[in-house]
């Protein structure tokens, strides 16, 4: 483990139990259960790194790019979209017998307005709530713990893989286990990028954006 301040090590710990409640406590899960965690993770960096909550996250200034956020992100949402519907998904389906259960999403087939308002939630839930909660906080606290060794990555990874794959329970077994496979492929890009929060959230969105086309078109 690194050396760190009291401070560095209470706050996460602080953090964390705030995110499990929130989680799993007795209160009702709410839509926007993840922007309300994302604004207590933002408020906590803002104490741990001395009113500098965002480049913790890897809100990099550098990386807010036209071609990084319009162009790289998209083509890469797309290439994992291509994987999630050829591969992951036929591929963990014939693993558990059970199809993906998308039945929460079926209403949005030819309803145009309701999907442009889930459309909204999910950038906003997802695409930024649940990179800033998985990816941006989550998995750097791991890393500012136990460092970037290749054994520390691979459990860095399977953990909060693991850890995003269940909390997607209302798609059943099957759809734990693809949207953990997603969230490690999810994590292995952020590592790749350098921990460019900015670049996840364009791809996490990108690929939920074609994922609700799918389902307003009635192809998913």
């Amino acid at each position: 483990m690194n050396k760190l301040s009291l401070k560095q090590v209470i706050l996460p710990i602080a953090t964390l139990a705030i995110v499990i409640f929130m989680y799993f406590g007795p209160i009702t899960r709410t839509a926007f259960e993840n922007v309300i965690i994302s604004l207590v993770i933002i408020a906590a960096n803002y104490f741990e790194y001395k009113g500098k909550p965002f480049s913790a996250l890897g809100f990099y200034r550098d990386k807010f790019t036209a071609k990084n956020l319009f162009v790289l992100a998209p083509l890469v949402a797309f290439g994992l979209f291509v994987l999630y519907v050829f591969a992951i998904v036929p591929g963990v389906e014939m693993l558990t017998g059970v199809p993906i259960d998308y039945s929460s999403m079926r209403h949005l087939e030819g309803d145009l307005p309701t999907t442009v308002v889930w459309l909204l939630i999910v950038w906003a839930t997802a695409a930024f709530g649940e990179e800033i909660i998985f990816r941006g906080y989550l998995m750097r606290q791991f890393v500012k713990f136990f460092g970037e060794s290749k054994i520390s990555l691979v459990i860095n990874i399977l953990i909060f893989s693991s850890f995003f794959g269940y909390m997607h329970m209302q798609q059943g077994i099957t759809g734990q286990i693809v949207a953990a496979s997603t969230g490690s492929l999810l994590c292995i890009i952020f590592y790749l990028r350098k921990y460019d929060l900015w670049f996840n959230i364009m791809v996490h969105g990108f690929f939920n954006t074609l994922g609700m086309l799918s389902f307003y078109f009635g192809i998913a």
